[in-house]
C-alpha cells in the first residue's frame, strides 16, 4: 500500500509544523503551501489523497476560492478537502448551523481550530477511507 498523501495550506507556519508533525507521525507523506498560489503548485507536481486547508490566507478568503477551484476541476474534484480555520461561521461566510454548502463552499469537512492531534488524525482517515471507497464503486 502507498503511503497516503496530504497537502497542507495555511499560512500560519507554526501551525503547519505542527500539523506536519502530527500527521508524519503517523507516517503520512504531507507537502505544504503557504498560500493558495503554492496550493495550485504542489497539485500540479502531485496529486495528494487529501487537502487540509485554511480559509483566510493573504488578503482575504482565499482558502474559499481555492476550494471552490478545485472542486470545479476535473482532475482535483474527487481530492477530499478537510477545512481547518479560526474563523467562525458569524463573519458571514457560512449559513449559521451549516458551513458546508455544496456550490458556495464545496469541502467534505469543516472543523474550527485548535484541533486536537487524534482528531485530525481521525479525520484524515475517514477522508482518505471515504476517498478509497469512491475509487473502488468508480471501477
Amino acid at each position: 500500500m502507498n503511503t497516503p498523501r496530504i497537502l497542507i495550506i495555511d499560512d500560519d507556519p507554526a501551525f503547519v509544523e505542527v500539523t506536519k508533525s502530527i500527521l508524519e507521525s503517523k507516517q503520512y507523506s504531507v507537502s505544504v503551501a503557504h498560500n493558495a498560489d503554492e496550493g495550485f503548485d504542489r497539485l500540479n507536481e502531485e496529486i495528494p489523497d487529501a487537502i487540509i486547508l485554511d480559509i483566510m490566507m493573504g488578503k482575504g478568503a482565499e482558502g474559499f476560492i481555492f476550494a471552490r477551484k478545485i472542486k470545479k476541476n476535473p482532475r482535483l474534484a474527487k481530492i477530499p478537502i478537510l477545512v481547518l480555520t479560526s474563523m467562525r461561521e458569524q463573519t458571514g461566510f457560512f449559513i449559521p448551523g451549516e458551513p458546508i454548502h455544496p456550490k458556495f463552499f464545496p469541502v467534505d469537512r469543516y472543523i474550527e481550530k485548535p484541533i486536537e492531534p487524534q482528531v485530525l488524525l481521525d479525520e484524515i482517515e475517514r477522508l482518505i477511507d471515504g476517498r478509497s471507497t469512491d475509487a473502488a464503486n468508480t471501477c
